[in-house]
């Protein structure tokens, strides 16, 4: 897999926002209000590593609705160009970054000048499973007749977490970093 040629077809971030839908809202108030922590060292040390990413995401996604506006102000000041890829318009690359045999996003993949993948983040950091454990507890089992009633409440309930937990984008961006330094 050519990882350059991905990162090539990609879109910016600006294209990307563009296609927000669902979770539009939600994504604006994170990117207006996460900030990043003083790392001028460590944002020093990436920008000089010429680190790329591809992200493969989509725009309905709640965990994308988080993680892009805290990964693209982290790229951003890093200096890490950056492209997103649709994984529902290009299974053949989203295959490829699978997790546990499912196709969740978004998948961060770090490569260096030559295309070669240095590190990968995603779906979610630690942090993000244990809070969305904690929400879809109390499940009913798929495929029954409450299920998608209350996977709705529970998607609306996740998202409105993600989007008000200051202390979790905090903790998503150092996740992130401790990727990126795997790559530097």
């Amino acid at each position: 897999m050519d990882l350059n040629e991905w990162f090539e077809k990609g879109m910016t971030f600006d294209e990307y926002e563009k296609e927000l839908t669902d979770h539009e809202r939600n994504y604006k108030k994170i990117d207006e209000h996460f900030t990043l922590p003083a790392d001028e060292a460590f944002f020093r040390q990436a920008a000089g590593s010429s680190l790329r990413a591809i992200i493969i995401a989509e725009p309905w996604c709640g965990h994308c609705m988080m993680n892009m506006p805290i990964f693209r102000k982290l790229a951003e000041k890093s200096g890490i160009d950056t492209r997103i890829s649709l994984r529902d318009t290009h299974p053949e690359l989203m295959d490829a970054y699978e997790t546990d045999g499912k196709r969740v996003i978004p998948i961060i993949i770090l490569i260096n000048e030559d295309g070669v993948e240095v590190a990968k983040w995603g779906p979610r950091a630690p942090e993000t499973t244990e809070i969305q454990n904690e929400i879809l507890r109390d499940m009913p089992e798929k495929g029954s007749a409450e299920y998608e009633e209350m996977f709705k409440v529970k998607v609306r309930e996740l998202s409105e977490t993600f989007a008000g937990n200051e202390d979790l984008w905090q903790s998503i961006y150092q996740d992130m970093k401790k990727t990126i330094r795997t790559a530097i």
